[in-house]
C-alpha cells in the first residue's frame, strides 16, 4: 500500500477534469466525450488520470495513494 505520491511520497494532490474526443466521427466532429479525472502531486506534479463514471473524488484519491 502506498503512503503518498508514487514518485515522491508528497502528501498533497489536486483533482481535475479532462474531456477527449474518441477516434472516429467523434474525433472528426470534436465531440469531446471521454471524460477523465487528473490527479497530480502537488509536490512534484506527477499525475494519473481516472475515467470519470461515477466514482467520487474522495474513492480518485484514494486510489492514488493506494
Amino acid at each position: 500500500m502506498r503512503n503518498g505520491c508514487p514518485k515522491c511520497n508528497g502528501k498533497e494532490v489536486t483533482v481535475g477534469e479532462i474531456a477527449t474526443t474518441g477516434t472516429g466521427l467523434s474525433r472528426f466532429f470534436d465531440v469531446q466525450h471521454n471524460e477523465f479525472k487528473v490527479v497530480s502531486c502537488k509536490n512534484c506534479g506527477y499525475s494519473e488520470f481516472y475515467r470519470a463514471n461515477g466514482s467520487t473524488t474522495k474513492n480518485i484519491v484514494d486510489l492514488f495513494f493506494g
